[in-house]
C-alpha cells in the first residue's frame, strides 16, 4: 500500500498535513505529530499586520506616544500577545527543519502588495520547505469592488513567488464569486497550489455588553462539503496542487476529498481533540479503504469523482441543486 503524494513539488510520505495551528509552536508536539505519520506540516501564520508593526517599531515605537497611533492600530493585537514574534518565528523554522524529516511550510497572513512580502525570503532563508500565502482579506468598504480585491490578492501572490525559490501555495476563501477563474489567475500568478479554504472567524454580539466577541470554534464534517464541491469543480483546471482543509474529521473524509480531486488534506480540529496519535488512525483506515476497493495508491483514486467527466458541470450542479430542493416534503 503506497501513501505516497506530490504536493507544491513536495514528495510527501502521505496526504495527511498538519495545517496552520499551535503545533508548529511546540517542537515536542511537531516530533509526536511526525512519528504518528503526518506527511508535512504548516507553521501557524505570521501576519502581515506583525511585520508592519515591527516595521514601524524600529523607527517610531521610542519616539511617538502610544495614544498618538491610529485607532485603527489598536484593534489588533499588541505586539507582544502574538505568540511569534517574526524574528522568533524564522527562528522557529529553523529548529522545526533541525528536528523533523517532513516537510515545513511557512504561512504568511496578508492580502495587498506591499515591502512585507519580502519576508518570504527570509522564510526560504531559514530552511521552509515552502510557504503557504493565507489571503484573508473581509472587505468592509462599499466602495472596494471585487476585481480590486482579487488584482490585489494576485499582485501578492507574484510579489511572493517572484521573491523566492521554494514553492507557494495559496490559501483562499470559498466567498469568490467564480472561484475556477481566481484560482488559475494564482497560479499564472506563480502559485504552485490552492487551498481550499480558509475559515472565517466569525464574531458574536454581547448584548448587554454591545460589545463584539470573539468566537474561536474547532471545525465539524459539515464543513467539508463546501470543500468536496470546489475540489470536484477546480482540480480537473488546475495544473498545480490541491489541499483542502476544514472539515476532514475522518478516513472517510480525507477519502472524499482525494477522490474530489485534492493532492493533501490538512488537519487541525481533529488533532487538537483527539492527538498526534489520531493521524495513525486515519492511515489505517485509509488503508482499509483502498484494500477493500483494489487501490494500491493514492494516486489512482485521485480526483476519480471531480466533475471531469461531467460535459456540463453547472448544469449538473444546477440539476443537483434542484432535485434537493424538490427532496423535501411536508
Amino acid at each position: 500500500m503506497k501513501f505516497a503524494t506530490n504536493y507544491l513539488g513536495l514528495k510527501l510520505r502521505n496526504p495527511l498535513v498538519v495545517g496552520a495551528s499551535p503545533f508548529g509552536d511546540n517542537l515536542n508536539a511537531a516530533v509526536k505529530l511526525q512519528d504518528a505519520g503526518a506527511g508535512a506540516l504548516v507553521m501557524r501564520s505570521l501576519f502581515e499586520e506583525q511585520i508592519d508593526l515591527e516595521q514601524r517599531a524600529l523607527t517610531c515605537l521610542l519616539e511617538m506616544p502610544a495614544e498618538s497611533t491610529s485607532e485603527a492600530t489598536s484593534y489588533f493585537p499588541f505586539y507582544e500577545e502574538y505568540q511569534l514574534t517574526p524574528d522568533h518565528y524564522l527562528r522557529q523554522i529553523g529548529q522545526l527543519k533541525s528536528a523533523l524529516t517532513i516537510p515545513v511550510i511557512a504561512s504568511l497572513n496578508g492580502y495587498r502588495p506591499g515591502g512585507w512580502t519580502e519576508y518570504a525570503r527570509r522564510f526560504e532563508s531559514a530552511g521552509a520547505d515552502a510557504i503557504e500565502l493565507n489571503v484573508y482579506h473581509l472587505v468592509t468598504d462599499p466602495l472596494t469592488n471585487a476585481a480590486e480585491v482579487e488584482n490585489d490578492m494576485i499582485e501578492t501572490v507574484r510579489n511572493v513567488s517572484s521573491t523566492v525559490k521554494i514553492p507557494v501555495a495559496v490559501k483562499i476563501s470559498a466567498f469568490h464569486t467564480a472561484p475556477v477563474q481566481f484560482a488559475l489567475a494564482l497560479e499564472k500568478a506563480g502559485a504552485a497550489g490552492v487551498v481550499l479554504f480558509n475559515r472565517f472567524y466569525q464574531p458574536d454580539l454581547n448584548i448587554e455588553e454591545l460589545e463584539v466577541v470573539p468566537q474561536l470554534k474547532l471545525s465539524d464534517p459539515s464543513e467539508l462539503l463546501t470543500r468536496l464541491r470546489w475540489l470536484a469543480i477546480i482540480s480537473p483546471h488546475l495544473k498545480g496542487s490541491l489541499a483542502s482543509t476544514g472539515g476532514a474529521h475522518s478516513a472517510e473524509d480525507v477519502i472524499k476529498a482525494i477522490l474530489a480531486g485534492a493532492h493533501t488534506v490538512q488537519l487541525v480540529s481533529v488533532l487538537l481533540k483527539h492527538g498526534p496519535v489520531f493521524l495513525s488512525t486515519l492511515l489505517r483506515g485509509i488503508a482499509d479503504w483502498m484494500d477493500a476497493h483494489g487501490y494500491e495508491n493514492v494516486d489512482q483514486f485521485r480526483g476519480a469523482m471531480n466533475l471531469k467527466r461531467c460535459p456540463d458541470a453547472s448544469a449538473f450542479e444546477r440539476a443537483n441543486y434542484q432535485r434537493i430542493l424538490q427532496s423535501w416534503r411536508m
